[in-house]
């Protein structure tokens, strides 16, 4: 038998050991990986901006364990295969305790690919495809999220429309993204008792031009149009809605949320759900928002308040294992109950999702304002 050379050994024994070299310095090192560039970069860069502002609190605050955190960021580009990459440099070369993110539920199915082969706990901010946890019937060990699931986001959307006596309705679906996928299912499931389907299209990633697929729905004469995308695609499709003469009311999930959206004229008077209102009147809410404005000069958006409410969970669990040590720390989080959160009250289930209330916004003078929130199930 050949014996391993000893610095293969070493390289060995640091991966196993995960955070537990850096117990006996004066940090505790966290990672992070997000789409600070690409083409969906507003979502990693307002997450990141909350996920900044909750750690420098906690640091303010004298850290955890009598340490300060330190967060090593790194950016997939909106990539689900840089995702890998950078997960597996977080783990393994940075050797950090937990790893935060994604937001897009395919790059948190990558990352999270890696967190549970390392056993390094994950919290996903914002992803909201059920598979992110839960595959097969069978709960990922090391990853968790501190948002609701499509299943409950896709049947709101479908009640939503419901009440609003729209009987005909099309539903327009990225094949590329499991998010997309995920939430046009959990939708259509949902609203089938209450109104008929009229028209699906499909589209790519890449696509630019969604004229064929609006004139198809358009000649389907739909009372609205579910869009499970994303903000970079809705910021195409319903300028060229109007040029094709779909005139109806569009609606989405939390994939919109981007000040993007709200700022197109085009989407004045539509609709879309997501994690939280900045207008709510609660006091988490209402801290989050002064010291987010405070620091940013700008009102906070659903990313940004679970980014900070990432942070925060992650510094609680790490409070409460005890050490900066992965299985410690995920034993933690799966026993996260009640906290506080600036996005609800959070709980970790046994499927390792949060069940918190949603809420309804409708774009309004280029502001996204508050319609209508729904309970938790």
């Amino acid at each position: 038998m050949r014996f391993k050379p000893a610095w293969v050994l070493a390289a060995v024994m640091m991966i196993a050991a995960g955070c537990k070299q850096k117990q006996n310095t004066n940090e505790i090192v966290v990672g992070e990986f997000a789409s600070l560039t690409g083409a969906t970069a507003s979502f990693g860069q307002s997450s990141h901006e909350g996920l900044v502002l909750a750690l420098e609190q906690i640091n303010a605050q004298g850290g955890v364990l009598g340490k300060q955190i330190r967060v090593i960021t790194e950016d997939d580009a909106s990539d689900a295969n840089q995702a890998v990459n950078v997960v597996q440099k977080l783990v393994n070369s940075n050797n950090v305790c937990a790893v935060i993110g994604e937001v897009a539920s395919k790059r948190s199915l990558a990352g999270g690919g890696v967190c549970d082969q390392y056993h390094c706990p994950m919290l996903s901010p914002a992803s909201t495809n059920p598979d992110v946890t839960v595959e097969n019937g069978k709960v990922k060990p090391y990853v968790f999220r501190i948002c609701f699931t499509d299943t409950f986001q896709g049947r709101i959307d479908g009640k939503f429309a419901a009440g609003q006596n729209w009987k005909k309705v099309a539903v327009m679906t990225n094949v590329d993204e499991d998010y997309s996928k995920g939430l046009s299912n959990s939708f259509k499931k949902a609203f089938a008792g209450s109104g008929e389907i009229v028209a699906e299209e499909s589209y790519s990633g890449d696509t630019k031009d969604f004229k064929s697929q609006l004139s198809r729905i358009r000649d389907k004469s739909p009372d609205a149009v579910y869009v499970a995308g994303y903000y970079n695609e809705v910021g195409l499709i319903l300028p060229q809605a109007k040029q094709v003469g779909l005139n109806v009311p569009f609606f989405g999930g939390d994939g919109w949320d981007s000040p993007q959206t709200v700022k197109l004229p085009e989407a004045q008077g539509d609709f879309y759900s997501d994690h939280f209102s900045p207008e709510d009147p609660g006091p988490e809410v209402q801290k989050f928002v002064k010291a987010y404005q405070a620091k940013y000069g700008k009102t906070p958006d659903a990313m940004a308040v679970l980014g900070y409410d990432s942070m925060r969970v992650i510094a609680d669990a790490i409070k409460r294992a005890g050490k900066p040590d992965r299985q410690a720390i995920t034993g933690a989080l799966a026993q996260t109950k009640n906290f506080p959160g600036a996005s609800g009250t959070i709980t970790i289930d046994a499927e390792h999702n949060a069940r918190k209330p949603i809420v309804i916004l409708q774009i309004k003078n280029q502001t996204a304002t508050l319609y209508k929130t729904y309970p938790p199930e």
